[in-house]
């Protein structure tokens, strides 16, 4: 492994690391850690890896930055959420992606509460990992192109919702809808697409990447579609119980259709 130890942490550089995103990962798990930085080495990213909260707290105590940070949410003393709350009230605004064995639901809304943008199972490719990561610290387009553009504008309006690009949050009818940033990216995909039906493949694409496949059968992806689209519609349902803007087009896909 070509990385200096210093004081149990792992740092990685490459040789443009004074471009690289610099990517934090807070986990327990070393090998783990050390699995994950090498990839992310490898993609580009500079990287510091810490074992346990306090030890990346301390980190930007004193000072230290990110473009990113990949935190687990189970860990000895300070565990991931206890980081990111404390993070927030720091006034440390970097944007955090949990990685977690969690899949429950409760999990997922209590990180987002806190100013969490993503929330992805550790089982996930670490394409999905990557993609995540580029939408975040580089303003990509998503892979199928109809991802929020770097130059969209600050904040986007139809009917009752009011998107905000530049810090990736979704407001219905004035209230905060708590959607991830894979969520928000559908959102987006769907309402920006005036008087034009969105492709289940369209979808699918711009969440896991042109032409990735998965799912059981030709057409096994939709299955994973309709289930974005069940959980962004019960969020803004959440805000709104009326909310019917999300029309399935039956054995095509989704329209984004404005409220009377």
């Amino acid at each position: 492994m070509s990385a200096a130890v210093d004081a149990g942490n792992l740092t990685h550089s490459t040789a443009l690391a004074e471009a690289a995103k610099r990517v934090v990962i807070v986990d327990d798990d070393a090998l783990f850690r050390e699995s994950l930085g090498l990839n992310l080495v490898e993609n580009g990213y500079q990287i510091e890896d810490f074992g346990d909260g306090e030890s990346a707290l301390r980190h930007f105590d004193s000072g230290g930055g990110a473009d990113a940070i990949l935190l687990d949410w189970r860990m000895p003393g300070v565990d991931g959420l206890g980081v990111l709350r404390q993070l927030r009230t720091r006034d440390v605004q970097v944007p955090v992606i949990f990685l977690t064995v969690l899949s429950d639901e409760i999990y997922e809304e209590a990180a987002l509460r806190w100013g969490a943008v993503d929330f992805i199972e550790k089982s996930r490719s670490l394409s999905i990992i990557l993609q995540r990561l580029r939408l975040i610290t580089d303003g990509a387009k998503g892979a199928a192109g109809s991802d929020v553009a770097q130059d969209s504008p600050a904040a986007f309006s139809r009917g009752g919702l009011e998107l905000r690009n530049d810090i990736k949050r979704a407001f219905y009818s004035g209230q905060r809808v708590d959607l991830t940033l894979t969520e928000f990216q559908i959102v987006h995909l769907l309402a920006t697409a005036k008087d034009t039906d969105v492709s289940y493949r369209q979808i699918y694409d711009l969440v896991r990447g042109k032409d990735f496949i998965a799912g059981y059968g030709e057409d096994g992806y939709r299955v994973n579609v309709r289930s974005f689209i069940k959980r962004i519609r019960q969020k803004f349902r959440d805000v709104d119980d009326s909310f019917e803007c999300i029309e399935n087009y039956p054995g095509f896909g989704y329209r984004w259709v404005d409220q009377a």
